[in-house]
């Protein structure tokens, strides 16, 4: 059996939400890290921001942040949904238990 660990997640998801859209988009996933066996699950929006330079034409975005433990072959199969995400500009998944990090780019 596989060790749980615990991680931190970034996502950067395109300006084209409004607040109400952005917390049904957010909590899907939440939902969908729930049918993967994932547990502790906190889901933080960190707003609307200007980015530093552009990523696929976008010149703002919203920032989500959300908390799970799972095992990483779980983490895996998310993060290859998140990559099929169109409105999914970036994301970032921490591993808070050693500091590993994973970077995806949707580029």
């Amino acid at each position: 059996m596989s060790k749980i660990i615990k991680y931190e997640m970034m996502i950067l998801v395109t300006e084209k939400f409004n607040d109400n859209d952005l917390k049904t988009w957010a909590f899907n996933y939440a939902k969908t890290l729930r049918k993967l066996n994932a547990f502790e699950i906190s889901v933080i929006s960190r707003g609307k921001r200007d980015l530093s330079y552009n990523i696929l034409d976008h010149k703002c975005g919203n920032f989500i942040q959300i908390n799970f433990s799972s095992i990483p072959k779980h983490v895996e199969n998310f993060s290859s949904s998140l990559k099929l995400d169109s409105n999914v500009l970036r994301f970032l998944i921490l591993n808070k238990t050693n500091n590993v990090q994973k970077k995806y780019d949707n580029n």
